[in-house]
């Protein structure tokens, strides 16, 4: 089955969110850069999707008018056999992805980027839904603590311990980097 990485909203906007954080940044952009590395070494395709919405001025920092819907920086650079940019939450909402990923023969798409509850969980729930098979790659997501209706702290590692739980078995097959290579076929 060919497979396709698709790498959602690393990008520059969230450095210049309130809640950003650099604490998980490091190992995050590791994780990444090997799983984009290692899909372009197998010659697996990599798509950039990045996000853009809210008022177009300079001072949201998802507005295409701020300069920061681009790579995040300490991305690995790659030739995207294509990129498109969203304006939902799941990267197959008016992109266009979907035309492509059946126009190319891809039967199985391998989710990483940011944020690991929100774009990338919700676009392997309507990629699964929409008969794609999945691979979240855990590791190579990225999320921030919230701060939950009742006021207490939900902590980023039990974000992504709460998303893999819901997806694993039921929208994926939840697996790390290596497990994701070693996939590959």
């Amino acid at each position: 089955m060919k497979s396709c990485l698709i790498v959602i909203d690393v990008q520059e906007s969230f450095r210049h969110r309130p809640y950003s954080t650099e604490r998980d940044m490091a190992p995050y952009l590791a994780a990444q850069n090997v799983l984009i590395e290692g899909c372009v070494a197998a010659d697996v395709p990599v798509v950039r999707v990045l996000h853009s919405d809210g008022p177009e001025v300079a001072g949201n920092p998802f507005a295409l008018a701020s300069g920061h819907v681009r790579p995040l920086e300490g991305l690995a650079e790659f030739p995207p056999a294509a990129t498109f940019t969203k304006h939902r939450h799941s990267a197959l909402v008016g992109t266009g992805l979907d035309v492509w990923l059946t126009q190319n023969g891809i039967g199985k798409i391998i989710v990483s980027g940011i944020r690991t509850e929100q774009c990338c969980e919700t676009t392997t729930r309507h990629a699964w839904d929409s008969g794609w098979e999945v691979d979240y790659v855990l590791d190579a997501t990225l999320t921030y603590d919230m701060v939950q209706p009742d006021g207490r702290p939900l902590l980023a590692a039990d974000i992504k311990a709460r998303t893999a739980t819901v997806l694993e078995g039921r929208f994926a097959h939840v697996c790390t980097v290596p497990e994701a290579l070693g996939r590959l076929g």
